[in-house]
């Protein structure tokens, strides 16, 4: 009775149901994947959070990579900011999803060599080719504290570097790009500025990454796995089924053929 497995329906359905079970094994694996880099993430930001801070150029240099082991690593600059070659970094969004720039200015070191300072969000100009208002910069010197961040890429960040931008408007937040602008050394990378807080409370600080939630990532891990369990008992069931309704239907031909005719039938 279990000859109709070879039929065509069921040949197919075999064969579907042996994709499924490792590709969803797979998904599985790949999920549980995401969800320990998320925990190797959470890890690193809350670690290098807690860090003491330490002079930025003991961690980066003109031309510097900033590797992902020194990402959100607080550090500080001392020197006066050069207002002059300020920039603003377009399609940012504040901590409550409003749209607006980021405000990246220039600080210049003892030294002679620059540090790029992202001094926080503030609204778009009404007009998008028109730079906004960007609350002015403390004068003379100055010691900021900041997360250290790598140079942004399309590849990334998701984000264009559009070209034919209006005066003092980028895309990215690329040292080497700044550095041919401003015509000095800087520093590889940039800071988030975490102090002093700004007057009047604008540009507003960008906030602390989140590094308490995991995601939901395991979860659907399991989903997969228990899905690829259910193929192969799904797969059972549907064939006992099958084998069922075909005994049912013979029994039934052999009740209906063995049946004694009625009385008075003609010959």
């Amino acid at each position: 009775m279990y000859r109709f497995l070879l039929s065509r329906q069921w040949v197919i359905l075999t064969l579907v149901a042996l994709v499924l079970i490792p590709v969803m094994i797979e998904l599985g694996f790949w999920q549980f994947h995401r969800h320990e880099r998320r925990v190797a993430q959470n890890t690193l930001i809350a670690d290098n959070l807690e860090a003491k801070p330490v002079p930025v150029e003991e961690l980066t240099s003109p031309g510097h990579t900033v590797p992902r082991a020194d990402y959100w690593r607080h550090v500080t600059a001392t020197g006066t900011f050069d207002t002059a070659h300020e920039v603003v970094v377009r399609r940012r969004v504040s901590s409550d999803e409003r749209v607006g720039v980021h405000v990246l200015t220039p600080l210049v070191l003892k030294d002679g060599k620059v540090v790029l300072v992202n001094r926080g969000w503030i609204e778009a100009a009404g007009d998008q080719r028109a730079y906004p208002a960007v609350p002015p910069a403390p004068r003379g010197e100055v010691t900021v504290t900041g997360r250290l961040m790598a140079d942004e890429t399309t590849g990334a960040s998701g984000i264009k570097d559009l070209k034919g931008l209006p005066d003092r408007q980028v895309m990215l937040i690329d040292s080497a790009q700044q550095s041919e602008l401003i015509g000095r050394a800087v520093l590889g990378g940039y800071l988030e500025q975490t102090a002093p807080d700004p007057a009047g409370g604008t540009p507003e600080l960008i906030p602390d990454p989140d590094h308490d939630s995991i995601g939901s990532h395991m979860a659907y891990a399991v989903q997969w796995w228990l899905f690829s369990a259910g193929v192969p008992v799904g797969w059972f069931v549907l064939a006992r089924r099958e084998k069922r309704d075909r005994e049912a239907a013979a029994a039934g031909a052999d009740a209906s053929e063995g049946a004694p005719e009625p009385a008075g039938a003609t010959a």
